[in-house]
Order: C-alpha cells, then sequence, then structure tokens
C-alpha cells in the first residue's frame, strides 16, 4: 500500500500509556499510520492545522480543554476533518453530544482493538461509527415521545461539572482538574442546579445516579 493511500492519524491523550497503548495496535495495521499526538488541546488543535492527518482520535477529557470544545473548533476550520472521540465514559449523553457537536464517531476506551480499527476505517472513509450500544441508545431516544431530561439542557461545561460533582468531586477539585477558577466551577454548579430545578449536591447525585450520568 502507498503512502497517499494509508490513513493518516493523529492521537490526542494527555495519559502517556494511553497514547502508547493505541500506536501499538495501529502499528499492527497496513494501512493505518500515526502521524501525530499530542497531550491537550492546544496542541491537538495546531497538529490539526498542519493538515497531516486524516483521522483524529480525540479524548474527550483533555486537561486544558474539554474534548468537545476541542472538537467545535476544528470542526469550525476544518468541517470534513473525521473526527473520533474516545472515552472512559458510558456511551450516553457525552456520545450524543459529541455526535451533534460534529464528531464522526465515539468510541470507548475499553472497546476491543479491532473494533478500533474499523471505527478508523470507516470514519476515514467519510462514514459515521456509533457501537450497537450506542445505536440502540439513539433508537430508544427517538422512539421516547417525553419531555427531554433536564440535563439535556445543559451546556457541556455544565453537563461536565454535574457528573464530576455527582461522581464525589468537591468544587476546588473539579477547578484544578479542568484548570479553571473556583468561582467560575461555582457558576457552572448555580446554573445547572437552577436549569435542573434542585437544591444541593445531595440532590444532583441522586438525579445523576438515578438517570445513569455516572456509576453507582
Amino acid at each position: 500500500m502507498t503512502a497517499r493511500q494509508m490513513i493518516k492519524v493523529l492521537i490526542a491523550d494527555d495519559h502517556a500509556i494511553v497514547r502508547e497503548g493505541l500506536k501499538q495496535i495501529l502499528a499492527d495495521t497496513r494501512d493505518i499510520v500515526v502521524a501525530g499526538q499530542s497531550e491537550n488541546g492546544v496542541d491537538t488543535i495546531n497538529l490539526a492545522r498542519k493538515g497531516h492527518c486524516d483521522v483524529l482520535l480525540l479524548d474527550i477529557s483533555m486537561p486544558d480543554r474539554s474534548g468537545i470544545e476541542v472538537l467545535k473548533q476544528l470542526k469550525k476550520e476544518f468541517p470534513k476533518l473525521a473526527v473520533l472521540m474516545l472515552s472512559m465514559h458510558r456511551e450516553d449523553q457525552y456520545a450524543i453530544r459529541s455526535l451533534k457537536a460534529g464528531a464522526s464517531g465515539y468510541l470507548n476506551k475499553q472497546s476491543a482493538p479491532a473494533e478500533l480499527v474499523n471505527a478508523i476505517r470507516q470514519v476515514a472513509s467519510g462514514k459515521k461509527y456509533i457501537s450497537l450500544a450506542l445505536a440502540q441508545e439513539l433508537a430508544n431516544q427517538i422512539g421516547d415521545d417525553h419531555e427531554a431530561p433536564l440535563h439535556e439542557s445543559l451546556s457541556d461545561r455544565e453537563y461536565q461539572t454535574l457528573t464530576m460533582i455527582a461522581s464525589g468531586k468537591t468544587v476546588s477539585d473539579i477547578a484544578i482538574e479542568l484548570a479553571l477558577s473556583v468561582k467560575t466551577i461555582s457558576m457552572y454548579r448555580s446554573r445547572l442546579l437552577q436549569k435542573m430545578k434542585l437544591r444541593h449536591n445531595a440532590e444532583l447525585t441522586h438525579y445523576a445516579i438515578k438517570n445513569h450520568l455516572v456509576e453507582e
């Protein structure tokens, strides 16, 4: 296979072990080559701007900005870039939010190597990739005739704050992890509580568990 036919992949993940694992999986393929790697959102955007990749493997949890923010920025600049979101999160709200933001697919990091390779080839050909679990989730949503759940009205940052608080993290913990001020995270918390008509963290956590937004 010629270099022109090779699928050039950029890996964006803040964990070196994950990046090396993905590179190892792709090293066993004849039609996919890793053209670069990055560990944060800013580097990812800069590398993508150099135009050396066909598919971007993008972690949804980046240290400086969320993967969905990076996705939205890149889709504005490069509408045809195939972006495959990778995450440890369940294939529910983050997957749907990613697809709405322009992702070509969404894959859980615990997926089998063969599924990753198949997903890369599929999005590189211009198609969308979703797992059977996500396809079922989307089908269920289409079939629902009741009102959308309250958490779907949240912005990406508000939703991220919701899941992190429900996972037991404090406002200070979240501020450090997202590289934002405590004041900003507190603002997101206030907004999401108001939008969802909740009074405090205990109600927020109960809601998140009841709606399977976090693991019990």
